[in-house]
Protein backbone atom coordinates (compact mmCIF):
# COMPACT_ATOMS: atom_id res chain seq x y z
CA UNK A 1 0.00 0.00 0.00
CA UNK A 2 1.37 3.41 -0.91
CA UNK A 3 2.38 5.77 1.88
CA UNK A 4 -0.46 8.18 2.70
CA UNK A 5 -3.04 6.11 0.83
CA UNK A 6 -5.09 5.44 3.95
CA UNK A 7 -6.03 8.39 6.15
CA UNK A 8 -7.28 8.44 9.74
CA UNK A 9 -11.02 8.51 10.32
CA UNK A 10 -12.05 11.98 11.48
CA UNK A 11 -13.37 13.35 13.70
CA UNK A 12 -11.57 11.23 16.27
CA UNK A 13 -9.95 11.42 19.67
CA UNK A 14 -6.19 10.81 19.88
CA UNK A 15 -4.43 9.92 23.14
CA UNK A 16 -0.78 9.72 24.11
CA UNK A 17 1.59 9.69 27.07
CA UNK A 18 5.07 11.00 27.75
CA UNK A 19 7.45 9.75 30.41
CA UNK A 20 10.87 11.16 31.29
CA UNK A 21 12.66 8.02 32.43
CA UNK A 22 11.35 4.52 33.08
CA UNK A 23 10.01 4.87 35.65
CA UNK A 24 9.92 8.62 35.61
CA UNK A 25 7.81 11.73 35.42
CA UNK A 26 4.63 10.79 33.53
CA UNK A 27 1.85 12.77 31.90
CA UNK A 28 -0.83 11.93 29.38
CA UNK A 29 -3.55 13.64 27.38
CA UNK A 30 -6.32 13.40 24.84
CA UNK A 31 -6.89 15.75 21.90
CA UNK A 32 -9.43 16.06 19.14
CA UNK A 33 -7.37 14.67 16.29
CA UNK A 34 -8.45 17.01 13.51
CA UNK A 35 -8.30 20.27 15.51
CA UNK A 36 -5.60 19.57 18.11
CA UNK A 37 -7.92 20.78 20.87
CA UNK A 38 -6.85 19.27 24.18
CA UNK A 39 -9.82 17.77 26.04
CA UNK A 40 -7.97 16.30 29.01
CA UNK A 41 -4.47 16.27 30.45
CA UNK A 42 -3.20 14.58 33.60
CA UNK A 43 0.10 14.71 35.40
CA UNK A 44 2.90 14.97 35.93
CA UNK A 45 3.03 11.89 38.15
CA UNK A 46 6.21 10.64 39.79
CA UNK A 47 7.45 7.10 39.20
CA UNK A 48 5.18 6.30 36.26
CA UNK A 49 5.80 4.47 33.00
CA UNK A 50 4.82 5.25 29.45
CA UNK A 51 2.63 2.12 29.26
CA UNK A 52 0.68 3.13 32.37
CA UNK A 53 0.13 6.58 30.87
CA UNK A 54 -0.97 5.16 27.52
CA UNK A 55 -3.43 2.85 29.33
CA UNK A 56 -4.89 5.64 31.47
CA UNK A 57 -5.13 7.98 28.47
CA UNK A 58 -7.08 5.34 26.58
CA UNK A 59 -9.46 4.74 29.51
CA UNK A 60 -10.04 8.47 30.00
CA UNK A 61 -10.57 8.82 26.26
CA UNK A 62 -13.22 6.09 26.26
CA UNK A 63 -14.92 7.69 29.28
CA UNK A 64 -14.83 11.13 27.59
CA UNK A 65 -16.39 9.87 24.36
CA UNK A 66 -19.06 7.96 26.30
CA UNK A 67 -19.88 10.91 28.58
CA UNK A 68 -20.42 13.24 25.62
CA UNK A 69 -22.05 10.54 23.46
CA UNK A 70 -19.53 11.06 20.66
CA UNK A 71 -19.48 8.26 18.04
CA UNK A 72 -15.83 8.88 17.15
CA UNK A 73 -13.02 6.34 17.06
CA UNK A 74 -10.13 6.73 19.47
CA UNK A 75 -6.54 6.48 18.26
CA UNK A 76 -3.50 5.32 20.21
CA UNK A 77 -0.02 4.44 19.07
CA UNK A 78 0.30 1.88 21.89
CA UNK A 79 -0.42 -1.77 21.14
CA UNK A 80 0.24 -2.52 24.82
CA UNK A 81 -2.45 -0.07 26.00
CA UNK A 82 -4.93 -1.58 23.54
CA UNK A 83 -4.23 -5.06 24.93
CA UNK A 84 -4.53 -3.89 28.54
CA UNK A 85 -7.87 -2.19 27.83
CA UNK A 86 -9.17 -5.35 26.14
CA UNK A 87 -8.10 -7.29 29.25
CA UNK A 88 -9.63 -4.54 31.45
CA UNK A 89 -6.43 -4.64 33.48
CA UNK A 90 -3.24 -2.58 33.63
CA UNK A 91 -0.68 -5.38 33.51
CA UNK A 92 2.24 -3.25 34.60
CA UNK A 93 5.14 -4.65 36.59
CA UNK A 94 5.72 -1.19 38.05
CA UNK A 95 5.92 -1.14 41.83
CA UNK A 96 3.80 1.38 43.64
CA UNK A 97 4.79 3.14 46.84
CA UNK A 98 4.50 6.48 48.61
CA UNK A 99 5.81 8.40 45.59
CA UNK A 100 3.15 7.16 43.17
CA UNK A 101 0.06 6.30 45.24
CA UNK A 102 -2.01 8.83 43.27
CA UNK A 103 -1.08 7.05 40.05
CA UNK A 104 -1.97 3.66 41.56
CA UNK A 105 -5.38 5.05 42.54
CA UNK A 106 -5.94 6.24 38.95
CA UNK A 107 -5.02 2.77 37.64
CA UNK A 108 -7.49 1.15 40.05
CA UNK A 109 -10.25 3.58 39.07
CA UNK A 110 -9.49 3.00 35.38
CA UNK A 111 -9.72 -0.77 35.75
CA UNK A 112 -12.99 -0.40 37.69
CA UNK A 113 -14.42 1.87 34.96
CA UNK A 114 -13.53 -0.73 32.31
CA UNK A 115 -15.25 -3.50 34.28
CA UNK A 116 -18.37 -1.43 35.00
CA UNK A 117 -18.92 0.09 31.57
CA UNK A 118 -19.53 -0.95 28.00
CA UNK A 119 -18.61 0.98 24.88
CA UNK A 120 -18.83 0.65 21.13
CA UNK A 121 -15.96 3.03 20.42
CA UNK A 122 -13.50 1.64 17.89
CA UNK A 123 -9.99 1.68 19.39
CA UNK A 124 -7.66 2.11 16.42
CA UNK A 125 -3.90 2.06 15.99
CA UNK A 126 -2.42 5.38 14.86
CA UNK A 127 -0.22 4.64 11.84
CA UNK A 128 2.75 6.83 12.68
CA UNK A 129 4.79 5.76 9.65
CA UNK A 130 2.02 6.91 7.30
CA UNK A 131 0.48 9.86 9.16
CA UNK A 132 3.29 11.23 11.32
CA UNK A 133 3.17 11.59 15.09
CA UNK A 134 -0.19 11.13 16.79
CA UNK A 135 -1.88 14.53 17.37
CA UNK A 136 -1.72 14.03 21.17
CA UNK A 137 2.08 13.59 21.04
CA UNK A 138 4.04 15.78 23.48
CA UNK A 139 6.78 16.45 20.92
CA UNK A 140 9.70 15.45 23.16
CA UNK A 141 11.43 12.83 21.00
Amino acid sequence: MAKGQIKPILPALAVDAACSGNPGLLEFRGVIADTGTEVFRRGPFRQGTNNIGEFLALVLGLAYLKKYNLPWPIYTDSVTAQAWVRAKRCKTKQEFGQENLELLEMVRKGELWLRQNTWTTPILKWETTQWGEIPADFGRK
